[in-house]
C-alpha cells in the first residue's frame, strides 16, 4: 500500500460522500487484502454554504469552497482529489486551473463507462441545477453520445426530492416509485441507459429496480479513484 496515492474526498452532501468513501474502502480489499485500502482524507464545508452559492448562481463561490477543501486535503497528505457530488462539478472549469492537486471529474468517468458499455443515448437524472447544466452533455457529446433530460416538471420534482429527502438519508417508497417512473419515461423516449447523476440516487435506484441499465456516478467515481491510487496516477 505504500505506493498507493493518498486520496482526498471533497465532500458536499454527507450521504454521497459516505457512499463514495465506503465503496473505496470495501472494494480495495479485493486488490489489497482484508481491511486494506489507500489512505483517504475527507473534508467538507457545510452543504448549506454550497446551496447558498447555487441558489444565487455563484459558481465561482462554489469553486472557492471546493478549493478551500482541496488546500486542506493537500495539507493532510492527499495527492489526488475526487468530489462525489455531480452538481458542484459545474465549477470544475474554475477549480482545476487553481487547484493544488489533480482531480478526477465525475462526468468524465461516467461518460467513459457509458462508451465502454456501448450505450448511445443516455438519460440524465439529478438535481435541477445539474440536469439543466452542461456538466454531462459536455462530456457525453465529446464521446459522440446522445443524452436526454427529463421534462421540466420532472426536473423540478426530482430536485425537490433530492434536497428535501435523499440528502438527509430519507428514502420513501413513493420517492423510489417517482424516480422509477421518470426512468421509464426516458426509456420510452429512446434512452438505453440512465445516469444516476446525484450521488444519493444509487441509495434508492440500481439495476434491480430500474427500467434502464444504470450508470452509478458515485461508485464509478470511487472505483476510478481506487484504480488511479493503486496505479500511482495523479
Amino acid at each position: 500500500m505504500s505506493t498507493a496515492l493518498p486520496l482526498g474526498i471533497v465532500a458536499c452532501s454527507s450521504e454521497g460522500a459516505a457512499l463514495c468513501y465506503r465503496t473505496i474502502c470495501a472494494e480495495a480489499a479485493a486488490r489489497l487484502g482484508a481491511h486494506a485500502h489507500p489512505e483517504i482524507a475527507l473534508h467538507g464545508h457545510s452543504l448549506a454554504d454550497y446551496v447558498a452559492c447555487l441558489e444565487r448562481g455563484d459558481l465561482d463561490g462554489v469553486g472557492e469552497l471546493m478549493l478551500s477543501s482541496a488546500r486542506k486535503l493537500e495539507r493532510a497528505g492527499a495527492k489526488l482529489l475526487i468530489c462525489p457530488d455531480n452538481t458542484i462539478h459545474q465549477a470544475m472549469d474554475y477549480v482545476r486551473p487553481r487547484s493544488p492537486l489533480p482531480w478526477l471529474h465525475i462526468a468524465e468517468v461516467v461518460a467513459l463507462e457509458a462508451q465502454a458499455r456501448g450505450f448511445r443515448r443516455i438519460g440524465l437524472t439529478g438535481t435541477q441545477w445539474l440536469v439543466e447544466s452542461e456538466v454531462y452533455p459536455q462530456q457525453l457529446t465529446a464521446l459522440g453520445l446522445e443524452y436526454l433530460r427529463p421534462d421540466a416538471e420532472q426536473r423540478a420534482r426530482i430536485g425537490q426530492l433530492i434536497m428535501d429527502e435523499l440528502v438527509y438519508g430519507v428514502f420513501e417508497p413513493a420517492t423510489v416509485a417517482y424516480f422509477q417512473g421518470v426512468i421509464e419515461d426516458l426509456k420510452a423516449r429512446g434512452c438505453d441507459a440512465v445516469v444516476l447523476g446525484c450521488t444519493e440516487i444509487p441509495l434508492i435506484i440500481d439495476d434491480a429496480n430500474s427500467a434502464l441499465p444504470t450508470l452509478d456516478s458515485t461508485r464509478l467515481l470511487a472505483r476510478a479513484a481506487l484504480r488511479a491510487s493503486l496505479e500511482g496516477v495523479g
